[in-house]
């Protein structure tokens, strides 16, 4: 299995960094069809007043209340997660629960003309095929290096420093991997506290799988060795970590 954890990735310049700085979040208005019960609108935010939110008080509400948002979008068994013929949702269900944790990841964004309108200092509309299209694990993986920052988002090097994070602090972890066949799907997991029943697995007292959950193939409220180290398969070009407070 390859272990590439350094991307090959050029640094933006002045310049680009000066235009970063107008970036906005590119997010659709909620939808009645976008539910944990339904298969439609999955671009869009769910708008239910029975899933909380993150409890940002402190490092113990954090994880806590994490803990509710996993168990309440239950992604092993709600139809909105559950894998098609045609797909898997692993980019709907970081999207659902980095929303529900207060953290911008995109399930879509700009496109090309848009964000070019953006960057520009221009007022634009997200407006779904016309000014923003769904956005894929692979390209998820490319956003963060180019886009993370400036949304909060801390690149990281290895599970243990990770998963170290998320339990200190509460923060929001993810794992997301690029295919290296153009067009295939990659895979973006959300790494998350652990807690009495669900553990990382370790070796030596270092995380070497950290705690994971996951849509895909097999849906996991939680999971780590099951899986091993999958952000290592051959299938991928290249993988990142990354942590939001």
């Amino acid at each position: 299995m390859k272990k590439d954890t350094h991307s090959i990735y050029s640094m933006p310049t002045l310049e680009d960094s000066i235009a970063h700085n107008k970036i906005k979040e590119a997010d659709l208005l909620p939808d009645p069809e976008s539910r944990l019960d339904s298969m439609e609108m999955k671009e869009r935010p769910i708008e239910d007043s029975s899933i909380p939110f993150r409890d940002l008080t402190d490092s113990a509400s954090k994880r806590e209340s994490i803990g509710r948002i996993i168990e309440k979008l239950d992604v092993e068994t709600n139809l909105r997660y559950q894998r098609t013929v045609e797909d898997t949702y692993c980019n709907v269900y970081s999207y659902d629960y980095c929303h529900f944790c207060k953290v911008y990841l995109p399930t879509v964004w700009w496109t090309d003309d848009a964000l070019e309108k953006v960057l520009d200092g221009q007022e634009v509309e997200a407006i779904f095929e016309q000014t923003v299209d769904r956005i894929y694990s692979s390209a998820i993986h490319d956003w963060f290096l180019e886009w993370g920052a400036n949304f909060g988002w801390e690149r990281m090097f290895t599970a243990e420093e990770i998963q170290n994070k998320v339990n200190a602090n509460g923060g929001i972890g993810i794992i997301c991997a690029k295919r290296k066949e153009k067009g295939l799907s990659g895979h973006i997991v959300p790494v998350v506290p652990e807690t009495d029943l669900h553990q990382a697995y370790r070796e030596n007292g270092i995380v070497v799988y950290p705690l994971q959950s996951q849509a895909g193939k097999i849906n996991y409220n939680y999971f780590s060795e099951v899986r091993k180290d999958w952000w290592n398969d051959e299938l991928y070009s290249s993988y990142v970590f990354y942590y939001h407070e």
